[in-house]
């Protein structure tokens, strides 16, 4: 299968989060990196209000990612978002640093 891999895939996360979302998002990030994607941009910038189903769909988005060996960033995060994501420890892992970088434009990196 031939697949344009030159861009990064776009995942979007969008508010409110329901509980099947981040089995969705896992599926297509899955689905993605067998064509061959190396990074995925995961757009959160939807994501209102910022509760723990978006957590518990970032978390399982972030597994993913590590699994299939796909490099994983978040877009342009929310400030109650990027603080919940500290609050339940989950900002190392997805890349995210205590505060956004004003020069990132809201874009940070998982690994």
């Amino acid at each position: 299968m031939d697949a344009d891999v030159t861009e990064p895939a776009v995942l979007r996360l969008a508010g409110p989060v329901s509980p099947s979302d981040g089995a969705r998002l896992c599926a297509e990030l899955a689905r993605r990196a067998a064509a061959g994607a190396e990074e995925a941009l995961c757009d959160v910038s939807g994501v209102h209000p910022p509760h723990l189903a978006a957590v518990d769909a970032l978390a399982r988005l972030c597994l993913t990612a590590r699994r299939t060996g796909c490099r994983l960033r978040l877009h342009r995060p929310a400030p109650q978002l990027r603080a919940l994501l500290i609050l339940v420890g989950l900002a190392e892992p997805l890349g995210l640093t205590t505060a956004p970088d004003p020069t990132a434009g809201g874009e940070q990196s998982a690994p």
